[in-house]
């Protein structure tokens, strides 16, 4: 018998060529597949509104229900230096401009000097009763540690401002983003022309919208 010859170096070499061919191939599509998925499926990101929180009888509220507005967020406390000020500028900015367009959100916190030891229900009645809170308390959380409450680790990481007491606030535009924050020795009437602004803008908005 005659012995094989061996494999021709042209046909080897298209061999390789289609394999690494097929290979790219799979490369660019896999690629292709990876873009999609990014324009397409990429996830949504969060903002204020997209989170749920607890009244203070544990139901589930969600945020969502306050897109749209402006939205004064603070941590509240009923033991505190800053208590009887805060809870009455607060009612009256919350009278003057709410609640079609604006909101006062008050979270209880215990974290800050032991300030607010009640339960959640305790919270809501010392407000309302002792100064005709009209606004939504919502149920104790806490704000610093891994146990953090989302929607408020959300405005600390937006703001890249950590409370050190009672009475920090964020104010979250119409869309859930953080746009400016207050020290709680800071007055009120710093405030308001913020809060004017965004409300001004709201209502341009729905006339365009017309």
């Amino acid at each position: 018998m005659e012995p094989l010859a061996p494999p021709s170096p042209l046909k080897s070499s298209a061999r390789k060529a289609r394999v690494l061919a097929v290979f790219l191939s799979m490369i660019l599509c896999s690629a292709t597949l990876c873009l999609l998925q990014l324009r397409f499926f990429k996830p949504k990101m969060k903002d204020f509104y997209s989170f749920e929180v607890k009244d203070p009888r544990g139901r589930i509220v969600s945020l969502e229900k306050y897109r749209g507005k402006a939205t004064l967020v603070v941590n509240v406390a009923s033991y505190c230096q800053h208590t009887d000020k805060n809870y009455i500028s607060l009612q009256e900015l919350h009278r003057e401009f709410g609640p079609s367009h604006f909101t006062v959100l008050a979270f209880p916190c215990n974290q800050f000097g032991e300030s607010e030891p009640g339960s959640s229900q305790e919270i809501e009645s010392f407000a309302k009763g002792n100064y005709g809170v009209t606004f939504p308390v919502f149920h104790k959380i806490k704000i610093l540690g891994s146990e953090a409450e989302p929607a408020f680790k959300f405005l600390i990481d937006s703001s890249k401002k950590e409370p050190r007491w009672n009475f920090w606030k964020y104010l979250v535009n119409p869309e859930g983003k953080v746009v400016k924050f207050w020290r709680p020795e800071e007055s009120i009437e710093s405030i308001k022309p913020e809060v004017a602004s965004l409300i001004r803008q709201i209502i341009m908005k729905k006339r365009e919208d017309l």
